[in-house]
């Protein structure tokens, strides 16, 4: 996770973010970072693993979320080409270091370069892995490039299951972690923004599987930020599904008992880094395996 230094709303990525706004407020800086140490103090309590690097300069208004830029499987770190020239800056060198150390590993694939050819993919925005099964599912956008996703999930030996999805005006959803979460034993998706039915059925068989059971949520639950969401695993190997308060109360009491049976909610109160920075708490985590204890 990265604390951020200089955290606002950002004109370059708006043009594809629905979900950002303008906030005219001179606290919106000093709001998210106050969220941002209590979501850190909240996993810490779980004895979640949290790495926390400081924001090294003032210019990066979305360096909070870097699971856009840097990803990990269990085998290896991938670096990505992020769509808007003010994110490139976010990819770090002295944390993909940190990572390789701790993790062992020195088989970085660094695809940043590909911005220069046009070509991007945000990290774990635009690609939902699952690990277990080897598969890679993306909605297609501008920060997506499918081609490039195909190139990668040849390297990982993945397969890509790659998608239309829209919003209510018809617009491409910016990033798959919006409309897609993949736990363990569930999924929640918002299937009604995939407009073909062919495609939709074909995720919907898909997930299915992979023996998860689908919650399947409305376009209000997915503009509430509720399956921006990501399950980890704490030092003993409980699992918690750690979601914004903002998700939790847009979901139903059925929907919070099919994620109670494998993994205990864990809500987080984001509301400044939801409205302005157009993310959640999925944005926020870059998930790392077997981090050191």
């Amino acid at each position: 996770m990265v604390r951020p230094k200089g955290f606002g709303f950002n004109e370059e990525t708006a043009v594809s973010n629905s979900f950002q706004n303008k906030v005219e407020n001179s606290d919106v800086l000093t709001l998210a970072q106050t969220e941002f140490d209590e979501m850190v103090k909240l996993l810490e309590s779980k004895s979640i693993g949290v790495a926390v690097f400081e924001d090294r300069v003032e210019t990066l208004p979305d360096s909070i979320f870097p699971n856009n830029w840097i990803s990990h499987t269990a085998s290896k770190l991938v670096v990505y080409p992020m769509l808007t020239e003010n994110r490139r800056g976010e990819v770090r060198k002295d944390v993909i270091d940190h990572f390789e150390k701790v993790l062992s590993t020195e088989n970085t694939l660094d695809l940043s370069a590909e911005a220069l050819n046009e070509r991007f993919l945000e990290g774990t925005g635009s690609i939902i892995f699952d690990h277990l099964n080897k598969l890679a599912f993306a909605c297609i956008s501008p920060r997506t490039n499918v081609k490039l996703l195909n190139e990668l999930c040849g390297q990982l030996d993945y397969s890509s299951v790659s998608f239309d999805s829209v919003d209510l005006k018809g617009d491409q959803i910016y990033h798959t972690n919006v409309m897609l979460s993949l736990a363990e034993n569930f999924a929640i998706v918002c299937l009604e923004s995939i407009s073909d039915l062919l495609e939709r059925s074909l995720l919907k068989r898909t997930i299915e599987k992979t023996g998860r059971t689908i919650i399947d949520i409305s376009y209000k639950q997915m503009n509430c930020f509720a399956a921006n969401a990501l399950e980890v695993a704490n030092e003993k190997g409980k699992s918690y599904y750690c979601l914004s308060q903002t998700a939790l109360d847009a979901l139903t009491n059925e929907q919070k008992t099919i994620i109670q049976e494998s993994a205990e909610l864990l809500p987080i109160q984001i509301p400044t880094i939801e409205k302005v920075g157009g993310g959640s708490v999925r944005c926020m985590m870059a998930g790392f395996f077997n981090y050191p204890k």
